[in-house]
């Protein structure tokens, strides 16, 4: 089928192209599925009939909203900060240890909120590890760690690979000759970075950071323990104690309004400006910029955030272990529950991805009023914390699809409603920067709209491709309330191991079974990172090289 292919309702794109009838239905089909959560609260809403206003003020919705607004405004543009330079550093310099670095920043994406929230309570509290060092040199008390600033230091731990993968990928397919040519205009370093390189990666950063604002917008582990409170601490709090979860899913309708409002922000900040090259032709690898005298420094700016993110939480694990073995603690049989993990979330991964190719096609090639409706629609789901979307399919698999409950294909369901924005917001930024003039003459030669997919687009989008599955791979490995909820009976995973041992006070089974999540998720999300953004990513180019034979 060609662009050309008829569709039903006559529906045309604003550059006058009509998409492929499967590929619109597909994509339909993926953003209907992501909109069952919101489906179940209006439903569950309705039932509080008109008093819901009554029950909103009730729970001084406006101070709560105040709260979670701030925290996800800090949250993001820290995050962002975090991340650029990161991204550029691993990507465009000669840093030493670069690979490790690279793989190292994405890693405390996997580790639990609450998991890091503890080690950060244990480390940094006036109680913690840290007073106790300074107590020797006359320091009485730390700040305390609790409440906004203890909850944005741990959301941007967890939340700035976010930015850091999507923004890497923007870079990998970026043409160099862009900025060669402002180098070659007399323009520095940093001069070149602001002016060409990081308009560049506006649709990167600002996809990375919707992905920020709405996993601060659902996070309840982490906020809980450091006693700050927000919409979704207050929806949990409703859903655990009370038997009527009519309040909690009015209350769940205000997540779906907020992170409308985000994904507005979002299209806004995005821009509509064109990111691919104007010329057709094969892309050159990219020359590293030479650090000389500065590349340890260069080198420890990447460590900073590793240091605290990943090997201080990994330590205070592995101290909780070694003092548990001491002490004669059993451990969990975790052999079973890690291979349980590994299964679900790479195949969570790779469903999300297939799941969000037409949805990111659609978006960029067949730009439309529909088309955005649906990627939006797909973004919701991220927004809501896991608990409201696992009931809603509870409710959707006893109702429509009863084959599909307690079996692993609802839980790779919910996964997917949760996690697909991390795998759309990939495959766009990547894809913005394929010149579509590469596809449209491969069509002239005569191939078909499918044949151009399969053979020019996807490989160009692999970088992206990586990167989202590699953020839905770490998502799922964590992934707590759907696990719990939806999982057949007797199907333990990581995250659940952990949940059970950190809910009996069990530190040394937590730390186990945490570091064997960060080690079982660390060796594919290092091929991940790798492939998609290592030195031989540049291999998928060869599509633009466009021979008729070939095609």
């Amino acid at each position: 089928m060609t662009f050309s292919g008829v569709i039903s309702n006559g529906w045309k794109s604003t550059h006058g192209k009509r998409p492929p009838a499967l590929l619109l239905a597909s994509a339909a089909a993926v953003a209907f599925a992501a909109l069952i959560p919101v489906v179940y609260l209006f439903v569950r809403s309705i039932e509080a009939g008109p008093d819901w206003t009554d029950i909103v003020w009730r729970t001084s919705t406006a101070a709560v909203f105040g709260r979670t607004f701030l925290l996800i405004v800090l949250v993001t543009i820290v995050s962002v900060t975090v991340a650029v330079p990161i991204a550029w550093l691993t990507v465009k310099s000669n840093i030493p240890l670069r690979k490790v670095l690279a793989v190292a920043s994405v890693l405390p994406l996997v580790i639990p909120s609450f998991v890091m929230a503890t080690t950060v309570i244990e480390m940094y509290s006036p109680k913690g590890v840290v007073q106790g060092w300074l107590a020797g040199l006359g320091v009485d008390r730390i700040p305390d760690i609790y409440g906004l600033g203890g909850a944005t230091l741990v959301l941007v731990l967890m939340t700035y690979p976010y930015v850091l993968l999507t923004v890497r990928g923007a870079l990998r397919r970026m043409d160099p000759a862009l900025e060669e040519a402002a180098r070659a205009m007399g323009y520095g370093p940093i001069h070149t970075f602001r002016a060409v390189t990081l308009p560049m990666l506006r649709p990167a950063i600002a996809g990375g950071s919707l992905l920020v604002a709405l996993y601060t917008l659902s996070d309840f582990g982490g906020v809980a323990l450091l006693r700050y409170q927000t919409f979704t601490s207050t929806i949990m709090t409703q859903y655990e104690s009370s038997i009527d979860r009519t309040l909690a899913a009015v209350l769940s309708l205000f997540l779906v309004a907020v992170a409308v409002l985000l994904l507005v922000g979002e299209g806004f900040t995005r821009g509509r400006g064109g990111y691919h090259r104007s010329t057709v032709g094969a892309v050159r690898v990219s020359r590293r910029i030479d650090m000389g005298h500065w590349r340890w420094a260069a080198a420890a700016v990447v460590g900073v955030p590793v240091l605290i993110g990943l090997i201080v939480p990994v330590g205070v694990l592995a101290y909780w272990l070694v003092r548990g073995l001491l002490n004669d603690q059993e451990l969990l049989p975790l052999l079973i529950p890690a291979r349980n993990s590994l299964y679900v979330s790479l195949l969570a991964a790779v469903t999300t991805v297939l799941a969000a190719l037409p949805i990111a096609i659609l978006a960029v090639r067949f730009r439309s009023r529909l088309s955005r409706l649906f990627e939006r629609s797909v973004y919701i789901g991220f927004g809501l914390p896991g608990v409201v979307v696992a009931l809603s399919l509870v409710f959707f698999g006893i109702n429509v699809a009863r084959p599909l409950y307690q079996s692993i294909w609802l839980l790779i369901f919910a996964y997917g409603v949760l996690f697909l924005p991390a795998s759309v917001g990939a495959l766009r930024s990547s894809l913005l920067q394929v010149n579509p003039r590469v596809e449209e003459a491969a069509q002239s030669l005569g191939s078909s709209q499918w044949r151009v997919i399969f053979s020019i687009t996807i490989p160009l989008v692999m970088p992206g491709a990586f990167a989202g599955g590699a953020m839905v791979f770490l998502l799922t490995m964590k992934e707590l309330p759907a696990t719990l909820i939806l999982s057949p009976i007797g199907y333990r995973t990581l995250s659940s191991s952990i949940w059970s041992a950190a809910s009996e006070a069990f530190f040394a089974k937590t730390a186990a079974a945490a570091l064997l999540l960060v080690l079982v998720a660390g060796v594919p999300t290092a091929y991940l990172t790798l492939r998609g953004h290592g030195d031989n990513s540049e291999a998928s180019d060869r599509s633009l090289v466009i021979k008729k034979g070939a095609l």
